[in-house]
């Protein structure tokens, strides 16, 4: 049986032994060839065809980023896994090349002292993602967890009948892989500010999210901030979830709230959406429109049972635009979206879906 063909591209002699080495261990994937920059990357990508690219982010002759555009002009859809230090640097320059064109990233192991963990860390969380990313190259029954086929639905028809409980008051957003460019590409394109306040879980680690959450402040007309604890949710501001933190909304009598917490994972996700969602279907019921976009695996899923139980209203990715059809698709397949969308037209349709209330003064807008 074929394999995946990987070509390694890090400036560090060890991290390429050690990626090496962690993918040798799954009989799924191979290494073709490495390279210590982008330039040499760049050469060798025609002689090995690779089906997936592994880039280190900071390389001399060529960093990652530049590569990630060389790459996106003659393979626009060749996957790339940026490898990313867990630092405000390494999370900065990730974003840039996950804007860049890059596909998904990781990062890398904290300890390369420890062969060891640093090959577990490598192994449990880069070979899936490889895996993922190059299903298609996969026997059906290892490629990606079996769902059923989507009943028919024209564009845009509702699943439900079930009317709406009200205007809504809140928008609730889940995403994880592409999730960063497919909020850039929402809340650029809106128009004007939210009536309502917009909460986020964003599966990153710490301090991704707050840069994230500065980047999208600088996109369009809303206000972003990362989720802090007992903050009040104002109207046309989004709260992204922290890294490694549960988020959720509380309702108080000065209005709605945030509370983080450390309770265990879910779904293997601190912040986890169903975290989220349940949160917001307990303290908003059905005047909630809830967002499943791009992400791999299921999280979202249940908190979207617990917010159609409250009539709430649902939109998900669809399968064309999403980088992995995982946390819309499960949503989807169980019946509890109302609309399965495009990306490009998931913004007019959350900007129509909030201004069916009476607006709201804003009178504590996030600070610039």
């Amino acid at each position: 049986m074929p394999k995946i063909r990987v070509l390694v591209v890090d400036d560090a002699v060890v991290m390429r032994r050690l990626i090496t080495e962690a993918l040798a261990r799954d009989p799924a994937i191979e290494v073709v060839g490495a390279a210590a920059h982008g330039r040499i990357a760049l050469a060798k990508i025609p002689q090995v065809n690779p089906d997936i690219i592994t880039l280190d982010v900071e390389m001399p002759e060529m960093d990652g980023i530049a590569t990630v555009r060389e790459i996106r002009k003659v393979y626009p859809h060749l996957p790339i896994i940026m490898f990313s230090t867990l630092t405000e640097r390494g999370a900065g320059q990730t974003l840039d090349a996950l804007a860049a064109g890059a596909t998904d990233y990781v990062t890398k192991p904290a300890n390369i002292g420890s062969i060891g963990l640093s090959l577990q860390r490598l192994e449990e969380e880069l070979a899936p993602k490889i895996r993922l990313h190059c299903r298609h190259l996969l026997p059906s029954t290892e490629a990606t967890p079996s769902r059923a086929p989507l009943p028919a639905q024209p564009f845009g028809t509702p699943r439900s009948a079930a009317s709406p409980a009200g205007p809504i008051e809140i928008i609730c957003i889940g995403s994880s892989t592409g999730g960063p460019n497919a909020l850039a590409e929402i809340f650029g394109a809106l128009p004007a500010r939210l009536p309502v306040p917009v909460v986020i879980v964003q599966h990153m680690p710490v301090l991704f999210t707050r840069m994230l959450a500065e980047r999208l402040d600088k996109l369009g007309p809303n206000r972003f901030a990362e989720g802090d604890e007992g903050r009040l949710l104002e109207p046309g501001c989004a709260y992204i979830a922290p890294g490694g933190r549960h988020m959720e909304v509380v309702r108080l009598a000065a209005g709605l709230r945030l509370r983080l917490h450390d309770q265990p994972p879910e779904n293997s996700c601190r912040p986890a959406v169903d975290v989220l969602f349940r949160s917001v279907a307990t303290a908003c019921s059905g005047r909630t429109l809830a967002v499943m976009l791009t992400g791999m695996g299921q999280d979202g899923l249940h908190g979207c049972r617990h917010l159609r139980e409250h009539q709430a209203q649902i939109l998900a990715q669809d399968e064309k635009s999403s980088v992995v059809w995982g946390m819309p698709g499960y949503v989807a397949q169980a019946g509890l979206a109302d609309r399965i969308m495009p990306l490009s037209a998931l913004a007019p349709e959350i900007h129509r879906r909030a201004a069916l209330r009476p607006p709201v003064a804003t009178s504590h807008p996030l600070s610039a």
